[in-house]
């Protein structure tokens, strides 16, 4: 299963059968996207660690157990606007978004990496590596 497949089942079981499975692959890639349109879980680690969620961030990436993100952590690192915007195009609240997208990323940066490093396939890798050396 690849990692956007795996991101849109976790959010489609948190926010019920009535999620349109087209509507959360765009949503979904527009939130997780890089510049040049491919996954960028890397971003997203990068912006954990400016908003000091650095060892939550590490947690994931590494073999072991995760840490867990709230809800407005995961608002803050997203962005606001992102959320607000998301939940609109999926006709859900801001709250049960949030609620999906704080077990969502996790798990899929988790099963992006091994060993402590994301993926080549993931995107995002050399923007990371600059963040945390």
């Amino acid at each position: 299963m690849d990692l956007m497949s795996l991101g849109k089942q976790l959010l489609a079981s948190k926010l019920g059968s009535g999620a349109d499975s087209g509507a959360l692959s765009s949503a979904l890639g527009g939130l997780l996207s890089g510049n040049d349109g491919k996954t960028d879980l890397g971003g997203i680690i990068s912006a954990m660690q400016d908003k000091g969620l650095g060892s939550v961030a590490e947690s994931w990436l590494g073999d072991g157990s995760n840490e867990d993100i709230s809800s407005e952590q995961v608002r803050e690192v997203v962005g606001s606007d992102k959320i607000a915007a998301m939940a609109s195009e999926l006709n859900t609240d801001e709250g049960s978004l949030l609620d999906g997208l704080k077990d969502a990323i996790p798990q899929m940066v988790d099963k992006s990496s091994s060993g402590g490093s994301l993926l080549d396939s993931a995107g995002g890798l050399l923007g990371m590596a600059k963040k945390l050396f």
